[in-house]
C-alpha cells in the first residue's frame, strides 16, 4: 500500500521544498474534505489557519482544534483525516528524513495528531 500523502491525497498535499534531510509539504482543504490513510514521518507542523479535524487510525480517533500560527511536533504516524470545522485547513509540514536518534518507547496506541507544547 502506498502511504505517501502526496501520492494518496494529491488534491490536498504538495511538495514545496525537498532536500536530502527534509521534505516540506503544504496541505490545504475545505470543510467536509477527507483524506485516505497515509503516513507521516516525524514532522513539525505549522498552522497557517485555525482548523478542526478528526484524525483516525483503525478504530482510534481524536478531534484536533488548533489556532492559526502555532508550530507543533507531529510524531511519526499513519492516519486519515476529515475537516470537521467550518474553515479551510492550511498547514505546512516539515518532514524529517533522518531517523530519530534514540528509539522511542512504543505505546499500545500510536499517537494521532500534533502533541501539545
Amino acid at each position: 500500500m502506498q502511504s505517501d500523502p502526496v501520492v494518496t491525497n494529491p488534491q490536498f498535499y504538495r511538495v514545496i521544498f525537498e532536500n536530502e534531510r527534509v521534505r516540506v509539504l503544504e496541505y490545504l482543504d475545505r470543510p467536509g474534505d477527507e483524506t485516505v490513510p497515509h503516513r507521516h514521518p516525524d514532522s513539525v507542523m505549522f498552522t497557517l489557519t485555525a482548523f478542526q479535524r478528526r484524525l483516525s487510525s483503525g478504530d482510534h480517533s481524536v478531534d484536533v482544534d488548533l489556532p492559526e500560527g502555532v508550530a507543533r511536533w507531529l510524531p511519526a504516524q499513519e492516519h486519515s483525516g476529515a475537516n470537521i470545522g467550518e474553515t479551510a485547513t492550511h498547514t505546512i509540514f516539515v518532514e524529517l528524513k533522518e531517523p530519530a536518534p534514540v528509539p522511542l518507547a512504543r505505546t499500545t496506541v500510536e499517537p494521532l495528531g500534533p502533541l501539545p507544547d
